[in-house]
């Protein structure tokens, strides 16, 4: 039986350079049948030349190409509605131009779980920092009663115990998380009340979720992120503001779920800072099998 074509919506918005990054390491995945849908979200820079280099590099590997152009960026729910229907695989990868590959075999990995679990809705990888010491960057989402949003393992060693281990979550970030078509199509698009950005998929979880199917965290899959690239200096983004914004919509819409939840209490949700870097200072990155 052949294998199931997996597309990758990348959402992409000016970062040139680290789109690239990000793209070029995404050729390196395994998996085949493989397609990439980008959505440029109104970028100003270099970032079509980079994209029509890309594309012929994608054709010698044996991976679909194909870029969605917006004059404007159209917010995140919009492209990676875009993204959506244009891609044709049985399975899609939402992404950021801000994470780079680590597993080469994510695909294959993640489809075993949908394989084993007609309940599984979305299934995401353990995301950690492209700097030493590679410290855990996102390892699955958690909400609290009260509606506060905790990234799991945020600045914590890349192997910490407690998060080693695949586990039930409420929550995932679309910087890097997938699911089955036929799960897109039962829930539909991100919801556009959402734009720009910011809880959009969150709230395309709590979505998944309200259908009965659950959400799994797979640390045995790893992507590099960088953190907030994506919209990091976006012109026209007020982001503690759509953070206010989309955290009140998102705790309107979903507290009657998250509020009976056994999520973290409030108190113990600690955002770790954690120091900057730049493109220029990024090591030579493993890339497993």
């Amino acid at each position: 039986m052949a294998s199931d074509l997996v597309s990758i919506v990348i959402l992409a918005h000016n970062k040139a350079q680290l789109t690239r990054l990000c793209l070029e390491s995404l050729l390196k995945s395994s998996h085949r049948p493989l397609e990439i849908v980008v959505v440029d979200n109104g970028s100003i820079d270099n970032s079509p030349e980079v994209l029509a280099d890309i594309g012929k590099k994608a054709y010698t590997v044996d991976v679909g190409f194909c870029v969605i152009r917006n004059n404007e960026n159209v917010g995140c729910s919009t492209g990676r509605n875009q993204g959506i229907a244009a891609a044709k695989g049985e399975f899609i990868l939402f992404a950021d131009n801000d994470v780079m590959l680590c597993t080469a075999s994510w695909a294959e990995r993640m489809i075993a779980q949908f394989r084993s679990s007609p309940t599984l809705g979305i299934v995401g990888p353990r995301l950690i920092y492209p700097f030493p010491p590679y410290l855990i960057q996102f390892a699955g989402g958690e909400v609290s009663p009260t509606g506060r949003v905790n990234f799991a393992g945020r600045g914590e060693p890349r192997n910490a115990p407690q998060f080693v281990t695949p586990r039930s979550v409420q929550c995932l970030i679309s910087a890097c998380m997938m699911a089955p078509r036929e799960v897109i199509d039962q829930v539909g698009g991100f919801d556009e009340a959402f734009n720009p950005i910011q809880y959009e998929d969150i709230d395309y979880c709590y979505r998944v979720r309200e259908l009965g199917l659950s959400i799994l965290y797979l640390p045995e899959v790893e992507f590099y992120h960088f953190e907030n690239v994506t919209s990091d200096g976006t012109p026209g983004l007020n982001y503690r503001y759509l953070t206010i914004r989309n955290g009140l919509l998102f705790k309107k819409k979903w507290r009657h779920r998250f509020s009976r939840e056994n999520g973290p209490a409030d108190h113990s949700i600690v955002w770790k800072d954690i120091p900057p870097h730049n493109l220029q200072e990024l090591p030579e990155l493993d890339i497993l099998p």
